[in-house]
């Protein structure tokens, strides 16, 4: 299946999207896309940590709600990038899912079943019984390898403390060879500094898992996404990721992270008291940034904040409008707002053929 292809005057402005002009440069254009799903739970018990979220449990979650969430997650993911592509993210990396039930319920939803979405997720021991997963446009991705990699966090008494795995998967997106971080780091529990650790030690291993695929092929390109409880300034991206929050500053083997100059500029994905924070992020090989390359490059990221996604008033006016606030049902959507990058490759223009989804 052909990426959707643009001439670069479009990636300027879409005013210009049927204009043909002599050696224009066109481009394949493919969005990755990362969404913390707030508690994706079905209604059935599974586990002593998941009782409440029963039609009978405190948080009276019943199939209506649980068909309202999926389809408000449908419509979300579905319109991500699709400004630009004309068509849903190729590639979505989740947080907050229960189980590969929901995420089958989420793909079969009429508004995400056209794409054909292939899923990959594995049962992580996390405590609260979530996980993370990525969905795969099936004719746009070939996955060639897939696990999960457990984070082990033990507390002063050497018991171990469970929480998500972090998923890795690498694959074929068209001829390019890629591979892929889903990330849900420890929370903020008991107190930013406190916590710290558990989110330097998610560092650690993310790092980890990057040096050992580079250990094997070292220009490998390489996205690393998730909700990770931290901004794009917190030590456990500037101290062990070393992550470069400006593409000059982004040499061989460093990793750039644009979300660094949204949070610059006060953007954010969740909001906490009166200020915003950047915790789900998008992270990436310098590899990707080379402009010389017939692969896949990275273009532009951002945060999907779309008026319906954002709560219309009250106290927690202008932040993301949720399923749940402090235990009570807000029929939202989520307590994050997505984020999305773009890929593009150069292509010649006898090879634009229209784009399917």
């Amino acid at each position: 299946m052909k990426a959707p292809v643009y001439p670069v005057i479009l990636i300027i402005s879409c005013l210009f999207h049927t204009f043909l002009l002599p050696g224009q440069e066109y481009y394949h254009i493919r969005t990755i896309a990362f969404y913390n799903t707030e508690n994706l739970f079905d209604t059935i018990r599974s586990s002593v940590w998941d009782e409440d979220r029963t039609p009978n449990g405190s948080y009276r979650w019943t199939s209506e709600r649980y068909s309202d969430k999926i389809s408000k997650l449908a419509r979300v993911i579905s319109g991500i990038g699709k400004e630009v592509t004309a068509t849903a993210p190729d590639i979505v990396g989740l947080a907050e899912v229960e189980n590969a039930e929901v995420l089958r319920h989420l793909v079969s939803h009429p508004l995400l079943r056209p794409y054909d979405y292939g899923i990959i997720h594995f049962d992580s021991p996390d405590r609260r019984g979530i996980d993370v997963a990525l969905l795969y446009k099936k004719k746009v991705f070939t996955p060639i390898h897939a696990s999960g990699i457990p984070l082990k966090l033990y507390d002063e008494e050497g018991n171990r403390n469970y929480t998500r795995d972090q998923l890795l998967v690498s694959g074929i997106l068209e001829e390019d060879l890629l591979y892929f971080i889903v990330n849900h780091w420890p929370s903020r529990y008991g107190g930013e500094k406190r916590s710290r650790p558990h989110r330097m030690e998610a560092a650690r291993l993310n790092l980890h898992i990057m040096d050992s695929v580079r250990s094997l092929l070292p220009e490998a390109r390489i996205i690393s996404m998730g909700d990770l409880n931290d901004d794009p300034s917190d030590p456990s991206l500037k101290k062990v990721l070393k992550t470069r929050g400006k593409k000059e500053a982004a040499t061989a083997g460093s990793l750039y992270n644009p979300m660094e100059e949204l949070a610059g500029k006060g953007m954010g994905t969740l909001g906490h008291g009166d200020q915003w924070h950047l915790f789900d992020q998008i992270f990436f090989t310098a590899s990707l940034l080379d402009t010389s390359t017939t692969s896949y490059r990275y273009w532009k990221a951002g945060i999907y904040n779309k008026p319906f996604l954002i709560t219309p008033s009250g106290k927690y006016r202008g932040y993301p409008l949720r399923s749940y606030a402090f235990g009570a049902y807000s029929g939202g959507y989520s307590d994050h707002f997505p984020v999305y990058l773009y890929l593009v490759r150069k292509t010649d223009l006898s090879s634009s053929a229209a784009a399917s989804p």
